[in-house]
């Protein structure tokens, strides 16, 4: 399927998504909501792909909403108007897409130049965040009097010191990619013609290992959160037994044995 706003390039069980509105930054309008959507719907479904990376195009990863597309009235006929609730301020399609982010397979953020607003909560909602030299982040709804409404006063507390993340959430201040890589953002910083290839690199390590152990880990590291440490060993053991049932984990020690690479199938 081809898409508008989206580059798609699968190379074997590695897909590489690139936002691809560079004129705007990438910022992430009607069509590229509706199209993101279903690029993770493809991700959750298609069992030959076990890990995404997602990049932009151009000087930008995603410099967040289009504001311009809003201003001009563009998402009006989405706008939930329920002055009631506190949905009244969110398009149903953009809760769309933030509730359907996780997809139970891995996904890498190649961050190129800026990641602001909900280009941001984007390569938050990914699992490992790699950037350029002259990438930057921040949260800069609180400039402009609306709310961060993808998920960062969720994820940065979570990621980043408390302090740290609610400066950044409270004052709307752009950090550079130095910053980001002290702090622990990003776990890379790269050149920009090192980008692809040192995230592709990452993704294609995940990809060889046995898909139903990939999903057991990452679950339990984001189901745990708020968990005691006995509770977190108990599923701990209980997600261990699941695997150890599966073929993937007879093949892998059958493999090392037979010094031989290890063939896995996700059952």
């Amino acid at each position: 399927m081809a898409y508008e706003t989206i580059d798609w390039q699968q190379n074997g069980s590695v897909v590489i998504a690139t936002l691809n509105r560079p004129e705007s930054l990438n910022a992430i309008n009607q069509k590229m909501d509706h199209e993101l959507i279903d690029v993770l719907d493809r991700l959750r479904n298609d069992n030959s792909i076990r890990v995404m990376v997602l990049t932009g195009a151009g000087r930008a990863f995603c410099a967040g909403d289009d504001i311009k597309e809003r201003d001009a009235g563009e998402n009006e006929n989405e706008l939930s108007r329920d002055l009631s609730g506190p949905g009244s301020v969110l398009t149903n399609n953009y809760l769309s897409l933030w509730n359907n982010v996780d997809t139970g397979k891995p996904i890498i953020a190649a961050v190129n130049g800026y990641a602001l607003g909900g280009g941001l909560e984007l390569a938050l909602a990914c699992d490992i965040r790699i950037a350029t030299t002259n990438a930057s982040f921040g949260t800069p709804e609180i400039t402009l009097g609306f709310f961060p409404g993808g998920g960062a006063p969720l994820r940065l507390p979570r990621i980043l010191p408390g302090s740290i993340a609610m400066e950044m959430l409270l004052t709307g201040d752009r950090f550079d990619a130095e910053t980001a890589y002290r702090w622990g953002l990003i776990s890379h910083l790269v050149e920009q013609d090192e980008l692809l290839d040192k995230a592709t690199s990452i993704a294609e390590r995940i990809a060889s290992h046995a898909p139903l152990a990939v999903r057991a880990v990452r679950e339990l590291a984001y189901g745990t959160n708020d968990m005691t440490l006995s509770q977190v060993q108990r599923m701990s053991a209980f997600s261990r037994w699941i695997i150890q049932q599966t073929d993937d984990a007879q093949e892998g020690p059958r493999a090392f044995v037979e010094k031989r690479q290890a063939e896995y199938h996700g059952r």
